[in-house]
């Protein structure tokens, strides 16, 4: 086991069903903890009450967070908590889905609290579609931009494999589907490493 340095992890499932995105982000957890030790923290959407940004600027004006009070209070404080993040996402009509878009907009209450609250945090991003290239890669792209938009640090798996992030082909078989992806665990675990890895070397660095 490699030194964690007390990295903390966050998995987010933003799926609404508890089968192939959820198999995944749960095996980057896993994975995590054997291979680093890492502290591990996962949130599903599933069965979820979440509601949408209404952009009514109540987080801007008060500066007390979210006006609408549901289970994503919650997720705001595993946010927090967490060094790196991996989020995991279905797509849907090629790119994200409702839930995971709500999630990360609705973060739009904890930067207007605290505009450095994510600030050198690590995230990464992993993606299932039914076909074996049907979004995955603009789907993980659009989390990468929300990472950068609000000051945390991007990764991927890097060249030859990986890329962007973990990418799946579930060919609609639920975990069943992706547990037999050998392509897309190899993706996911080159993902896990690499953001490990920048956890740690920016654990160093505070």
């Amino acid at each position: 086991m490699s030194d964690n340095q007390g990295i903390r992890l966050l998995g987010i499932s933003g799926s609404p069903r508890k089968k192939a995105t959820d198999y995944i982000v749960n095996e980057a957890l896993q994975y995590a903890r054997d291979k680093f030790g890492a502290e591990t923290e996962y949130f599903s959407s599933s069965g979820k009450d979440m509601k949408f940004c209404i952009h009514c600027d109540y987080c801007v004006r008060t500066k007390k967070g979210c006006i609408h009070k549901d289970d994503l209070v919650e997720l705001y404080e595993k946010m927090i908590w967490a060094d790196a993040w991996i989020i995991g996402t279905p797509v849907y009509q090629g790119t994200l889905s409702a839930q995971t878009k709500t999630i990360l907009d609705r973060c739009r209450a904890v930067v207007a609290r605290d505009p450095k609250a994510f600030l050198n945090k690590v995230g990464a991003a992993a993606a299932v579609g039914g076909d074996r290239v049907g979004g995955q890669e603009p789907a993980i792209q659009d989390i990468h931009a929300f990472y950068v938009i609000n000051e945390m640090i991007p990764v991927g798996g890097g060249s030859f494999g990986s890329n962007f992030g973990g990418t799946f082909w579930s060919k609609d078989k639920g975990a069943e589907g992706v547990a037999e992806d050998s392509e897309g665990i190899r993706s996911l675990h080159r993902t896990v490493n690499k953001m490990m890895k920048t956890a740690m070397a920016m654990k160093t660095l505070k």
